[in-house]
This record gives C-alpha cells, sequence and structure tokens, in this order.
C-alpha cells in the first residue's frame, strides 16, 4: 500500500525513481508522482492520477539532469483520485516536497492552525497538512545551528503527528540531503556505491543497494549520497546497523507467463519444499523448528495459542486452529488482528501469540503483535520478508521463504503459511501425545506434497474451461467442512479480490440456514468434497443444491464415487493424507479465480482498490 522512493547520488534521478516505482507497484496504488531538485536549486515536479506509466511518460520526454529526487505510488485515504491528491506535496511556500505514507489522524487540527498563519492548500489529504508544519517550524527559527534547520524542523514537526508515517522530505535549500522518518510504516536506506536510496520496500533499490539500513519506528535520518546519520525523535543518535540484502529472494520477473498471479500458482511447489527445507528431523516423526527462540520445556507449558492476522493470513491462522487442536490437543483462538487490540479479550498467561503477515508490514497485525508484547505474552511471527518490522519486533518466528510475492492476490504465500502452521502441529503434537508412528505419518504426507502440487496444476486446463462457462455468474458460494471451512472462506476471497464477483464462503452444513436462500441457476456453488468420515454429510449438500437447479461445481479427491448429474462440473485432486489436504484444495480456487478473472478482462495482478502490503488501519 503506497510506495515511497528516493534517491541522491552521481546518478541521473529520474531513471532511478521511475524503475523503483515500476518495482514497487505490486504493492498498490492509484497515483503516482517525483519530484526533482537540479544542483540549481530548480524543482520539478510530476504527478498523475492512473499509472507510473502515464506520469512517466512525461518524465523521459523532458530528461531532466537532477541527481536527487523522491517520488511515491498513492492508495488513495484522504481524498479522491485526482491529480492534486498525487504525491508529493509541496508546502505553500515552495520549500519543502514531501511524500508519505500512512494516516495522519489529527491533520484537521494541524491544517486550521496553519490556515490561521497564512498557509494555504491545494488537496484534500493530510500529507499537506505534515509538510506545511516542516515549513512552519523552520520559520520558527527556533533551531541552534543553521547545519540542523532542516532535520529539526521535520522533528518538531513530527512531534505533533497522531498517528502513523513514514515519510522523505527534500527542499532546494538543502540540495544535498533527503531527511526521512518512521513510525508505523516500513523505511528503508539503500547503500550504493557513492549513492543512497530510501524506500519503503527494498524491492524498490531495484538491484541498486547491496545493503541496507532498517529505520525504526521513532527514527529520522539525514541522508546523503555517501553518509546517513540516524536521530531519534528524542534527539538521541542512533548507531547505523547495516544489512546485506539478499537480492536472490528479492527478484522477481515474469518470464512466459501472462500475470504473477499465473506465475506464483505454479511455483507453489517450489515455495513448499523452501517451507519445509531442514525443518524435519532425522528420525522423521517431528519438526524441527529452532526460530521459535522457545526450549522444549517452555513450550511444554504453553496452555492455550492466540493466532493473529488479517485477510488470506486469517484464514490461514483458521486452518493452523483445526490443525494444532487436532494434532497438538491445544485450544487455539483466531484472532482479526485488526480487532485483537481494541476488543481486549481475556488471555490466559501461559498463552502463546502467534502473527502472520507475508510482508510483515501489515499495520493491524504489528499492532496486534505490539500489543500482546505490552500485555507481556510471548509473540512469535510467520512472515515471509527478512528483515521485515513484525520479523524484528517478534520474539521468534519462522520465514516461509516462498519468494516474493508480486500478485496482490496471495497463492503461494497462503500455502506456504498451511505447511507452516501444519509443521507446527507436528511438532506441538509431538511434545504432547501424538506418537512416533502417527508423526511418521504426517511428515510422509509433508514430503510428498510437492509431488501432490505437481499431479494438481495439471488440472489447470480444464479449471480455465470451467472458468469461461462461469465468468459471466454474478454471484457464487462457497461450501467446505472442518478444516476446508477456512478454503471455503479463500476461495470467495480470491474470487472478489480479482475478478470482482460477488461470492460468499461457509460451512457446508450452515447453508440450510440462510444460504440457501441465494441458491438459484445463476448462483453457482463450489463445493469440497473430499474422502473421510463427513464425505457423506457434503453430497447430501450437493443434493440440495442440485434440487434447487444450483450450478455445482465439485472440488474432490475421489470423482469415482461421485454420482452422475450429482455435480455440472467436477475438478480432481490427488488423494492425500487430511494434514496436507487443504494445500492441495486451495489450489483449484486459486486458479479458477485466476481464470475467470483473466476470461472478464481484468487486471490481474493489480486489482482495483486493493494493495498488497496494508499498512495504514
Amino acid at each position: 500500500m503506497c510506495g515511497i522512493i528516493g534517491y541522491i547520488g552521481g546518478k541521473q534521478a529520474a531513471p532511478v525513481l521511475i524503475d523503483g516505482l515500476k518495482r514497487m507497484e505490486y504493492r498498490g496504488y492509484d497515483s503516482a508522482g517525483i519530484a526533482l531538485i537540479n544542483d540549481d536549486g530548480k524543482v520539478d515536479l510530476r504527478k498523475r492520477k492512473g499509472r507510473v506509466s502515464v506520469m512517466a511518460s512525461e518524465i523521459e520526454a523532458d530528461r531532466f539532469p537532477a541527481h536527487m529526487g523522491i517520488g511515491h505510488t498513492r492508495w488513495a485515504t484522504h481524498g479522491g483520485v485526482t491529480d492534486a491528491n498525487a504525491h508529493p506535496h509541496t508546502s505553500s511556500c515552495g520549500r519543502f516536497i514531501m511524500v508519505h505514507n500512512g494516516i495522519i489522524e489529527n491533520y484537521e487540527n494541524m491544517r486550521s492552525f496553519l490556515a490561521g498563519k497564512g498557509y494555504t492548500f491545494s488537496s484534500e489529504t493530510d500529507s499537506e497538512a505534515l509538510v506545511n508544519l516542516i515549513s512552519y517550524h523552520y520559520d520558527e527559527r527556533t533551531v541552534d545551528g543553521a547545519a540542523d534547520r532542516f532535520m529539526e524542523s521535520v522533528r518538531k514537526a513530527l512531534l505533533h503527528v497522531e498517528g502513523t508515517y513514514g515519510i522523505a522530505v527534500i527542499s532546494p535549500l538543502y540540495p544535498n540531503e533527503i531527511i526521512v522518518a518512521r513510525k508505523g510504516s516500513p523505511l528503508l536506506i539503500g547503500i550504493g556505491n557513492g549513492e543512497r536510496l530510501v524506500a519503503s520496500d527494498v524491492s524498490g533499490f531495484a538491484g541498486r543497494a547491496q545493503n541496507v539500513i532498517y529505520l525504526e519506528d521513532g527514527q529520522l535520518a539525514c541522508v546523503k549520497k555517501d553518509f546517513c546519520d540516524i536521530i531519534t525523535n528524542g534527539k538521541q543518535e542512533v548507531e547505523c546497523v547495516i544489512k546485506e540484502i539478499d537480492w536472490e529472494l528479492e527478484t522477481a520477473e515474469l518470464g512466459s507467463y501472462r500475470h504473477f498471479m499465473q506465475k506464483e500458482i505454479f511455483e507453489q511447489r517450489k515455495a513448499i519444499e523452501n517451507a519445509i527445507r531442514g525443518r524435519i528431523s532425522d528420525d522423521m516423526s517431528t519438526a524441527i523448528l529452532s526460530g521459535l527462540n522457545m526450549s522444549a520445556n517452555e513450550l511444554r507449558q504453553i496452555d492455550r495459542i492466540l493466532f493473529c492476522a488479517c485477510g488470506t493470513a486469517w484464514h490461514a491462522c483458521l486452518v493452523a486452529e483445526y490443525l494444532i487442536e487436532k494434532y497438538a490437543r491445544i485450544p487455539v483462538e483466531v484472532e482479526y488482528a485488526s480487532e485483537f487490540r481494541y476488543s481486549n479479550p481475556p488471555l490466559d498467561k501461559n498463552t502463546l501469540v502467534f502473527v502472520i503477515s507475508q510482508s510483515g508490514e501489515t499495520i493491524d497485525t504489528l499492532e496486534a503483535l505490539r500489543e500482546a508484547k505490552r500485555k507481556g505474552f510471548k509473540t512469535l511471527a510467520i512472515t515471509n520478508v527478512v528483515g521485515s518490522t513484525i520479523a524484528r519486533e517478534s520474539d521468534g518466528g519462522l520465514y516461509q521463504y516462498s519468494g516474493k510475492e508480486v500478485g496482490v492476490a496471495s497463492t503461494k504465500a497462503f500455502t506456504s503459511q498451511i505447511v507452516i502452521c501444519l509443521l507446527i502441529a507436528l511438532y506441538f503434537g509431538r511434545m504432547r501425545d501424538l506418537s512416533f508412528s502417527d508423526g511418521r505419518e504426517i511428515v510422509e504426507a509433508i514430503k510428498s506434497l510437492p509431488d501432490l502440487i505437481d499431479e494438481t496444476l495439471k488440472q489447470a486446463p480444464k479449471v480455465e474451461q470451467i472458468a469461461k462457462k462461469y465468468a459471466k455468474y454474478p454471484d457464487f458460494l462457497f461450501l467446505g467442512r472442518l478444516e476446508e471451512y477456512p478454503i471455503a472462506l479463500e476461495g470467495a476471497l480470491k474470487l472478489k479480490e480479482i475478478s470482482y464477483i460477488h461470492a460468499e464462503g461457509y460451512p457446508a452444513a450452515e447453508m440450510k440456514h440462510g444460504p440457501i436462500a441465494l441458491v438459484c441457476p445463476e448462483c453457482p456453488t463450489v463445493i469440497f468434497a473430499n474422502s473421510g468420515e463427513i464425505f457423506h454429510k457434503v453430497i447430501s449438500n450437493a443434493k440440495e443444491i442440485g434440487a434447487r437447479n444450483g450450478p455445482v461445481i465439485m472440488i474432490t479427491d475421489s470423482p469415482e464415487s461421485i454420482d452422475e448429474g450429482l455435480a455440472d462440473d467436477i475438478i480432481a485432486i490427488p488423494k492425500s493424507h487430511s494434514s496436507v489436504r487443504t494445500v492441495l484444495s486451495t489450489i483449484p480456487i486459486q486458479m479458477l479465480a485466476y481464470y475467470i478473472a483473466v476470461a472478464r478482462g481484468c487486471d490481474v495482478d493489480k486489482p482495483r482498490n486493493l494493495a498488497k502490503s496494508v499498512t495504514v488501519e
């Protein structure tokens, strides 16, 4: 959600900024802009609603010579999608230019105060209030020493901010530095050869930097082409901690695929292999999870687990609840991260808190983590991004190692999260009452997953044909039982996200308690009907839908057991151990959503109104 890029060095800045913005397009946005400061102090500003390419066409034509500047992709929060509301924003005096991620909750009070001081506004945004407040503090001349005046003006302005921010500020008065700061919104400083970059995502560095400094909450930095100084909001100096960037994990090219989502669906074998690599014990009976940073004795004291997440990751938490309660016999609760901080649920002192976030920057999940830590609970994280804020602030956790996921609708990251949750269930189960032989059985199932995923992906041509058949339908239902109920929710979410079709997921048995009113010839139902003790219960649900002329799309590992005429279309998945079946059931609904969206002509990788990393509440 939103992207910040900044550059200062010896190269022409405009191409670097535009390239960085394009590499962060996957985060989600609706407008883009850059501001450049030439050596003579002249400011060039270009911003437009729409894609980066719209704004970039003007920049590339003008060939700006500046060697420093900032850029931004905006996801609208305050004010509509207009050129005026796009970033960067300039103070009314024209001396300060800023890009901002986050939300300033008290911006209206700021605007009223500044308007009374003669400052004017040309947008509806909260961000413009902050850049004018920086100008106000600069004009107050309360800083001792001209060299610190710019940074001190930013620092003083931020002391008045209620909310979150990641900002980069430049000024023609200071053409050799960029001031950056963060609170609740990620910001990184990339270190190149005689150049520095700033970005909200390491992808923005585009391979131009080999090392990175992760700015922490409450820190500001003065960035110049060959060094940077970091201080806290309280003016304490901070030592720069430099880390190497693993570009192998960050590289993402489309290759022969039509969309990143399609590519990432077909990368799930590799993602699962990465998730389990090095995490199986030598005796093949349990998992090795050293990243939890807890001793076996500490883990045995846990008598309740709380999972917090948002969106697709929340569905992974629901799967975790089924798996951990089944195999480890530990009670599990699942909370929306956005609700946890405000609901104040009672938690036992021996509760362990897990958060799941692909990006490691989801603001609601981060704040849930912080709330749990404030209350003294041990906090662990499952995330895909090394060095992300959630990874750094949790007490321990597990990286997914899925590789970069560009498509806004999560695919390989979701199935990777499920597998890691299964490893956790196995690990806790073997500490308690799960037998050696049962552990071996689950491990064998996990090790078989990559091959079973490949077999499932062979259904793609058939799923594509089914998708074309149903692409024009306005509503869908998804039904599943037990651990496949969360997969029904995920199927409905995927379809909504990228095709804009209304869809709902329910436990199959709950259909009779209301949702059956929706069943009609124009509302297809996707049903998971896999082998097991409730197979015939789900078949009965399918018959009830058919009796009301509702089209049925059945995903099943037992197509031979489906009576002719019961389902309009069948998508077969391979038979597997019940512990891993949710992964295989997920792949067809991902493909179905993808091919329906393609048939409808939707922008699959960049669906409207959505962002990959949601960094505002």
